[in-house]
């Protein structure tokens, strides 16, 4: 009940428990939590090298700049299978072409099938590349609709036969370690690590091939 005009300014008018001063503080509920927390080393680096990748696929996209999101979300699953191989006792995924068919042929699938459904006329185009000699023709739309078949198990093979090459040496490598010398032994650590520091940049290497290979596909139907 108020007494007068003003007690309704009054803290202290709650039966119970006076409530109002949490007026002043609730609207900072409504706020993200990324407002209250100061971003890490960890997801500044993750946000550079995002925005990285975006950038460049963004230059191989003339028209479809959304696709970047599909390039850049296979290159890091590529990248951790890849990487993962490389830790002990670790299944190593990427080295079967199950794994890298799985990718690349649906890709290319849904790739091909867009282009000759909605873009027949470009597609005819790029058999054909500019400056063709008449005669040269026929031949050229043969030679470039068998690199257009073999696309997908370029792809596969490529990543498939990278990571089987380095694994295979470095195996070959620790069996030897069994019969030798100490000094031997030695050296063959070295190459060991030597070894290991080069699959590690094979593994970055490859899964950035297989991300650019596919946008470069996917960038001549746009």
């Amino acid at each position: 009940m108020m007494t007068n005009l003003f007690s309704t300014f009054d803290p202290s008018t709650s039966i119970n428990y006076s409530m109002n001063w949490m007026s002043t503080l609730i609207i900072l509920i409504l706020f993200p939590y990324p407002f209250w927390l100061m971003k890490s080393r960890y997801s500044k680096i993750t946000q550079i090298f995002y925005t990285q990748l975006h950038k460049e696929f963004s230059t191989l996209l003339t028209t479809s700049k959304g696709l970047t999101l599909m390039m850049i979300s296979m290159f890091l699953f590529i990248l951790i299978n890849n990487m993962m191989g490389l830790l002990p006792y670790i299944f190593t995924s990427s080295s079967h072409l199950v794994f890298s068919l799985a990718m690349s042929l649906p890709l290319w699938l849904s790739i091909m099938l867009f282009g000759w459904t909605k873009k027949t006329q470009h597609m005819f185009s790029h058999l054909i590349p500019i400056g063709t000699p008449p005669m040269l023709m026929p031949f050229m739309v043969c030679i470039e609709t068998i690199s257009n078949m073999i696309r997908p198990g370029s792809l596969a093979v490529r990543l498939t036969a990278n990571m089987i090459a380095g694994h295979l040496l470095m195996s070959l490598l620790g069996n030897s370690m069994n019969e030798t010398s100490k000094i031997m032994i030695l050296i063959m650590m070295t190459i060991q690590m030597s070894l290991m520091l080069f699959e590690t940049a094979v593994a970055i290497i490859q899964a950035y091939v297989f991300s650019v290979l596919s946008t470069l596909y996917s960038s001549e139907v746009n």
